[in-house]
């Protein structure tokens, strides 16, 4: 990268938080600090680095998507990751999300979305997060998932509902998780978390 290119990223990366974050009410320091120390543009195809810090989602080489910046900004600022949490990220190992969560969490472990479909009495790593946090959007989350988490662990994901996708977060209580509508925004939907179709006739 040219001297005039890292500095056109910086540029954009501080025009993101104050045009993007900010005035859609991502204001926490700590994100902000967080978003603006991690070079989107690295987590791109050299083809879109220029486009890095749009407010829409980018594809990404392997069929999946970028999400926008506000979505991985409030996420963040819901999840509150702290260096007490032990965090199980469904998303990519180098991705952007595992960027951003990785200096904040005290434990980090990434799981890919398709083996995360199938994590049935399985444990990945130690198991018990206290956080669990998704890189896109769901339809359901599944039992399976939800198993990793611990009693009064927290749950931060995008939700597909009707079609329309929005931030959810919950608490696990009593074994199950409960997810609430936190705002409405585009956010990527992972297939892999489809719910079953039910046949009507």
């Amino acid at each position: 990268m040219t001297l005039t290119e890292d500095r056109s990223a910086t540029e954009a990366r501080h025009a993101m938080i104050v045009s993007q974050l900010r005035t859609s009410g991502v204001n926490e320091p700590w994100v902000l600090r967080a978003m603006a120390a991690v070079a989107r543009e690295d987590f791109v195809p050299a083809a879109m680095r220029e486009a890095a810090y749009i407010d829409r989602a980018i594809p990404l080489e392997n069929g999946r998507f970028l999400a926008a910046p506000l979505f991985h900004g409030k996420a963040l600022a819901e999840a509150a990751p702290t260096a007490e949490d032990k965090v199980l990220l469904v998303g990519e190992e180098n991705g952007y999300l595992a960027a951003l969560l990785r200096p904040l969490a005290g434990a980090l472990t990434v799981v890919d979305p398709a083996q995360a479909a199938d994590l049935a009495g399985a444990k990945t790593g130690e198991g018990g997060y206290s956080l669990l946090v998704v890189d896109g959007a769901v339809e359901q989350l599944p039992a399976a998932l939800a198993e990793q988490v611990a009693d009064g662990g927290r749950v931060v994901t995008g939700l597909v509902e009707r079609g329309v996708t929005r931030l959810a977060s919950g608490v696990k209580a009593a074994g199950a998780v409960s997810l609430l509508p936190v705002s409405e925004m585009g956010i990527p939907v992972l297939p892999e978390f489809a719910a079953p179709k039910n046949w009507s006739f």
